[in-house]
């Protein structure tokens, strides 16, 4: 069992996180509008940059710490959260509305990202060469968004013009903020680290779990109160913004950090968790797709899948467990991904009788 100090220490961990986060967001703004820099650009880097502060922190200390399994599991278990839990939570809640542009555009190129890490992973390690790939795909998403999208949301507008503050008042934010976010991630990652030695089970199992779940709050907290103010786009948003992110900025940072000998990524990941993490994403698409909507029986489903992957990274743990976690992973290929399957293909047919209904109706 994990001891008292160790389980206090992830506590402690995760709220130092989520405050340092809010002050580091506030502050960047503030700072960023005091600078003249674009609502725009801001909208795109600095408050993407906030929720995932968390991750970014827990995992460059962890990777610098050479607890190269913490990092990277931070970041997939983050994504799988952000999915099934984030978006399944805040549809529960009010079916979110999907603009056009995430199923032409956003979804697809997360997709794409995660796959690519998926294949530059299955090495066994993420070189700095692929960190390097990563961090340039960065700049160039960030170029491609400033260059294609139209304005911000009037709303959005509003929100940001809040974050005007003075310069003494915006640097003391952010100093406080990176602080906190220092001062968490340390918390965290020891506790997490030490819980995973008395539970005895891996940090990768702690990062995909405890960790993953514990950085990834600000998304949840700020999808969920967006979904409840009507603002599904900035509950998906931040979720698609968030999970590309993840990986292209902190796998990428954290595989320039490892240097020549790499950031290790365990065996068990490559062959269970990361496939999760793009089969997740793409699961997305025809949910986005039909209807134009995740309504709240899909987003209960997402939370139904969640809990199924914990069920099977707790069967995976346990001494002695791989006779069930096997029995287990049949049982959902035999008899839940069948139904899944079907499930998917009756939203897309059902969504294309309603279109043909429409235009039948519209040609009358």
């Amino acid at each position: 069992m994990p001891t008292l100090p160790s389980v206090v220490e992830i506590i402690l961990g995760i709220l130092v996180l989520f405050g340092g986060g809010e002050l580091f967001v506030a502050g960047s703004v503030a700072l960023s509008l005091l600078l003249g820099i674009p609502q725009l650009v801001i909208g795109l880097t600095v408050v993407s940059l906030g929720t995932s502060a968390p991750e970014l922190f827990v995992s460059l200390l962890s990777t610098i710490q050479g607890d190269a399994d913490l990092a990277v599991s931070n970041v997939v278990g983050s994504n799988i959260f952000n999915i099934l839990v984030v978006l399944g939570a805040s549809a529960a809640i009010v079916p979110l509305r999907v603009q056009s542009r995430l199923v032409r555009r956003d979804v697809p190129l997360l997709l794409g990202i995660s796959m690519a890490v998926w294949g530059m992973a299955s090495g066994g390690r993420l070189t700095w060469q692929a960190g390097v790939a990563l961090l340039f795909a960065l700049v160039a998403n960030v170029v491609w968004e400033m260059r294609t999208a139209s304005e911000d949301p009037p709303e959005a507008a509003e929100e940001i013009e809040e974050g005007r503050s003075t310069p003494m008042v915006a640097t003391l934010k952010l100093a406080a903020g990176l602080a906190l976010l220092v001062f968490g991630s340390q918390l965290l990652v020891k506790g997490a680290t030490t819980a995973a030695v008395a539970l005895g089970v891996s940090q990768t199992v702690i990062g995909l779990t405890i960790v993953a779940a514990g950085t990834s709050m600000p998304e949840l907290v700020t999808s969920l109160v967006a979904a409840y103010r009507g603002r599904a786009d900035l509950a998906i948003g931040n979720v698609v913004g968030s999970n590309l992110l993840n990986q292209v900025l902190i796998l990428g940072l954290c595989a320039v950090v490892s240097g020549g000998k790499g950031l290790a990524v365990d065996p068990v990941m490559i062959s269970r968790d990361l496939p999760i993490m793009v089969a997740t994403t793409l699961a997305c698409l025809p949910i986005f797709w039909t209807n134009g909507a995740i309504s709240r029986l899909e987003g209960w489903l997402l939370l139904g899948l969640y809990g199924l992957y914990l069920v099977e990274q707790v069967l995976a743990a346990t001494a002695g467990g791989e006779i069930m976690d096997n029995a287990y992973r049949f049982v959902v290929l035999v008899a839940v991904l069948p139904l899944l399957m079907v499930f998917m293909v009756w939203q897309v047919l059902r969504w294309k009788q309603q279109r043909k209904l429409l235009a039948v109706q519209g040609g009358d």
